[in-house]
Formats: C-alpha cells, structure tokens, sequence
C-alpha cells in the first residue's frame, strides 16, 4: 500500500450566517460543559464494562453504583443546565426561545428531582431490588425512584430539543489520497 493521506477537509454548514467570534465567551462555557459531560460518559462507561450485570453492581456493591448515580445524574445536571444558558446566548442563530424555555424547564425539573432523589436514597438502610409497599424505607425508595426516573427522562426530553438544531447542520468530509511513487 503505497498510498498517503494528503489532505482531510472537513467543512461544517449550518445554513445561516453565524458569527462564531461573537461566542468567544460562550466558547469557554461549551468546553467546560462537554468536560462536565465526560464525567458521567466516563462513569457509565467504565460501569457498563467492568459490571455488566445489573444484579451484581446493585446488590454486591451498592457504594459503587451509589456513587456512579450520583456522578452521573449529578454532573447530567450541571451538563443540561449549562446548556440551557447557552442556549439562550446563542439565540436566535441557532433555535427559538420557545425551544430555550422548554430546555431551561427541563432543566429546572431536574435540578429540582435531583435533591430528593439523594435524599431519599441516602436514607434507604438496605439494597434490594423487589421491593413491596408496607416494607421499611418502601416510601423513601419510591420517592427516589420516581425522582430518578424523572432526571431520567429530563435528560432524554432534553437531548431531544437539539433535533431542530442539528436538522440545519449538514457535515461534508471530504479526503484526498495520493499515491506515493
């Protein structure tokens, strides 16, 4: 293979004249929350490979899929908010207040969900996974289930306002190979 890679152009196109220098303050704001967001990708990841099975991680470790909630869930939060502010800072370029509102909502539900949802958990005194009403702690693992489900599906219904956005956003790459004589 006497082939080299010359060149690689990647070339991004929103569709709309966008004035990136404008964003020079908010530049700093989106790489501090895409590192905030490898923390809980780094979690998850590190979770998902190292105690594939449900089971074992929350029922013989609870410490460990404590702490991997918290980080996760917390640093989602602090993620989707902050991108809730950029949002705003980036309108009207890049989408419609309406769509800033609605993320900001998310966001405060979440953040909202998030305090009980510690709460509760952190005053469970055992770790199973059928759990009956009338048991001890059933009301706190319940108020923190429906508290974590609910930061769940916040973060879902959040990543989900960005399909408007991304619509306008078309990506070419295109490479140039040389062979080498």
């Amino acid at each position: 293979m006497d082939q080299l890679l010359k060149s690689t152009k990647i070339d991004v196109n929103t569709g709309k004249d966008f004035d990136l220098m404008a964003l020079d303050m908010h530049n700093v704001a989106t790489i501090f929350s895409w590192l905030i967001a490898l923390i809980p990708t780094t979690v998850q990841t590190v979770a998902a490979n190292h105690c594939a099975d449900f089971f074992f991680q929350e029922l013989s470790v609870p410490s460990v899929h404590d702490i991997g909630a918290l980080v996760a869930f917390g640093s989602g939060v602090v993620y989707i908010t902050l991108q809730s502010i950029i949002s705003y800072k980036s309108c009207p370029q890049w989408n419609t207040y309406s769509v800033c509102h609605i993320r900001m909502a998310i966001s405060v539900i979440s953040c909202i969900a998030f305090i009980p949802m510690i709460v509760f958990a952190s005053r469970i005194s055992m770790t199973k996974i059928y759990w009956t009403p009338g048991e001890k702690d059933y009301t706190y693992h319940l108020v923190s289930a429906i508290c974590e489900w609910t930061v769940a599906f916040g973060f879902i219904f959040f990543f989900l306002t960005f399909i408007r956005d991304f619509q306008r956003v078309s990506l070419r790459i295109s490479t140039e190979i040389h062979e080498d004589t």
